[in-house]
């Protein structure tokens, strides 16, 4: 199964590696294949001294965590990402959070489901009929 994974996901696995998020991303045999854009790295370099702050982690040691989470995912450039699928995404989260059109478009783009724990997003997309969101547990429950 195909897994977009939105920022906050990741996030919160690097603040705590025992979590269920970092407990299904670092599963070794998963069945689940990540995705991500480069956002997602982008947004945790201009998070970084906020994730060393709460972590505790040296810089090298959250170089470290990032680069184990990192080679779990599979980073697609946006500019490869159809320009349909970017304006549907638009539809869907330019009134909720347009920030999260890339990780929206990677997920129509590839068919998959979005991993994120943004209630917002979900409830807004959900209004508008989108229903392509996966949950913590249910990702506990099918990759078993």
């Amino acid at each position: 199964m195909k897994i977009v994974v939105d920022t906050n996901i990741v996030f919160s696995a690097i603040l705590n590696t025992n979590s269920q998020f970092s407990e299904i991303i670092l599963r070794p045999g998963s069945n689940y294949t990540f995705y991500s854009t480069n956002k997602l790295k982008e947004e945790m370099e201009t998070h970084f001294d906020k994730l060393l702050k709460i972590s505790g982690y040296t810089s090298e040691e959250l170089k470290r965590v990032l680069w184990l989470f990192y080679r779990k995912i599979k980073f697609i450039n946006v500019e490869l990402i159809p320009g349909e699928a970017i304006q549907e995404a638009l539809f869907f989260t330019e009134d909720i959070d347009p920030d999260d059109t890339e990780f929206v478009a990677l997920t129509i783009y590839l068919d998959g489901k979005l991993w994120s724990g943004d209630k917002k997003l979900e409830k807004g997309m959900s209004a508008k009929a989108w229903h392509k969101f996966i949950t913590t547990s249910e990702l506990r429950q099918t990759d078993i």
